[in-house]
C-alpha cells in the first residue's frame, strides 16, 4: 500500500480490511515523509508498531 491511500484509510470512519503479514490491523497514523505507519492488531491494542507502508495490504 502507499502511504496517501493509508493515510485516507487513517483518516476514515469507516474500517477498512487492511493486513499486515496475514493478521488485521488498525492503522493509528501515517508518517508520509518516512513512508511509515504505526498500526496494531486489532485484537491486540498494546501491540503497537511502526512498519513500512508497503507491508500493509488492503483487503
Amino acid at each position: 500500500m502507499d502511504t496517501p491511500r493509508a493515510a485516507a484509510i487513517a483518516a476514515s470512519p469507516v474500517m477498512a480490511n487492511v493486513t499486515c503479514d496475514d493478521v488485521q490491523v488498525y492503522i493509528q497514523s501515517v508518517d508520509e515523509e518516512q513512508g511509515t505507519c504505526r498500526i496494531f492488531p486489532l485484537d491486540q491494542p498494546e501491540q503497537e508498531q511502526v512498519v513500512a507502508a508497503s507491508q500493509l495490504v488492503e483487503h
